[in-house]
């Protein structure tokens, strides 16, 4: 069936829920996953308001906290692979938009199948916020299955 999945994650509630379920699914079928977490690039706002409270080099600090953050958002994803007896390798993709690289990591490790969680946003919250998981499902030329 499936023989390599995508779990994406980014370390929320409903993030975590899409690493069990794909997690218990690669298991099942005996697939490896590839778990990943994408960080946005910094905005010119919050890099002047760091400038402004006086940091020496903003872009630098996010740059370093946004590595940390995905290095132990993709550790404890790992954690769940490994309690299961799943193979799993993790990529933090920086500076892009999150469905972006998560497309484009499903396609650069040959991934067949992509899972990831919803907010399930609606409404207001949905067009001001954006939905990756709509965006993902748009862009992949593979499956995608939405955790909710």
């Amino acid at each position: 069936m499936y023989k390599h999945i995508l779990i994406a994650t980014d370390g929320s509630r409903p993030s975590a829920k899409a690493v069990d379920h794909g997690v218990k699914l690669a298991k099942m079928v005996g697939a490896p996953v590839t778990m990943v977490t994408v960080t946005e690039l910094w905005s010119a706002l919050a890099m002047s308001a760091g400038l402004e409270a006086g940091m020496a080099s903003p872009i630098e600090e996010f740059e370093r906290s946004a590595a940390r953050t995905a290095g132990k958002t993709l550790a404890n994803a790992a954690k769940v692979a490994e309690r299961a007896g799943v193979t799993c390798k993790s990529e933090h993709v920086p500076d892009r938009r999150p469905s972006e690289g998560i497309v484009e990591t499903a396609r650069k490790r040959k991934c067949d199948l992509i899972v990831m969680g919803s907010h399930g946003r609606r409404g207001l919250d949905r067009l001001l916020l954006g939905s990756q998981a709509s965006e993902v499902l748009t862009a992949s030329k593979v499956p995608v299955l939405v955790v909710r």
